[in-house]
């Protein structure tokens, strides 16, 4: 701490990062009681568990986040994310609006006396429909269903999300403690993701 209580901060400055790398701002925000419900006027939907099914949580991830550039769970081999879908602590479900998957919501208990919103989403034809407010909902439910074995619940979301993502986020109860840098290669680059996703982010 600076003499006068303020806290030191790191020389203000800016880099410029190597081609084909993407960096975005990372707000963590957290959750340390339920928050009172918020209406869910959403009808028709409904949201099920998700096997261990490697091909088929890829299919879901992609459809809910390469508009966003979701890159983590595609670089992941077979294995490591089927242990993490196979793990008791971890849950993962699909939103569905009748036969067809809409959304993403995965929790994860590993961390002793937390749970991560790791993965929520829905597709972008499902945006502004109440169908995220009906997910988000569900999220917090099962969340705290683990109370009093959890006092926490926490998420983080970029400047790369949905412009909404975080004002949704602190409209469901969570409240940023802390921001942080990410960068990352360009999934479009490496063959992850086709070039034309995500056209609002510059490949550069």
């Amino acid at each position: 701490m600076a003499e006068d209580g303020a806290a030191q901060l790191p020389p203000q400055r800016s880099q410029m990062l190597p081609p084909g790398w993407i960096a975005e701002v990372v707000t963590y925000l957290e959750m340390l009681t339920p928050p009172p419900p918020r209406p869910d006027t959403a009808g028709g939907l409904a949201l099920r568990r998700m096997p261990a099914d490697v091909a088929e949580y890829r299919r879901i991830f992609r459809l809910v986040g390469e508009p966003w550039l979701w890159a983590s769970q595609l670089r992941r081999s077979d294995a490591e994310l089927g242990a993490v879908l196979s793990s008791d602590a971890v849950e993962t479900y699909t939103l569905y609006a009748g036969a067809d998957g809409i959304g993403l919501l995965q929790l994860d208990f590993r961390s002793a006396g937390a749970c991560e919103l790791a993965f929520f989403g829905v597709v972008a034809e499902a945006i502004g429909i109440g169908a995220g407010r009906h997910l988000m909902n569900r999220a917090i439910e099962r969340a705290w269903s683990r109370a009093p074995r959890i006092s926490r619940f926490w998420v983080h979301t970029c400047t790369n999300d949905h412009p909404d993502a975080l004002a949704f986020y602190v409209r469901s109860g969570f409240v940023p403690y802390a921001r942080g840098i990410e960068c990352y290669p360009d999934p479009r680059l490496d063959g992850l993701m086709p070039k034309q996703a995500a056209p609002q982010i510059p490949i550069v």
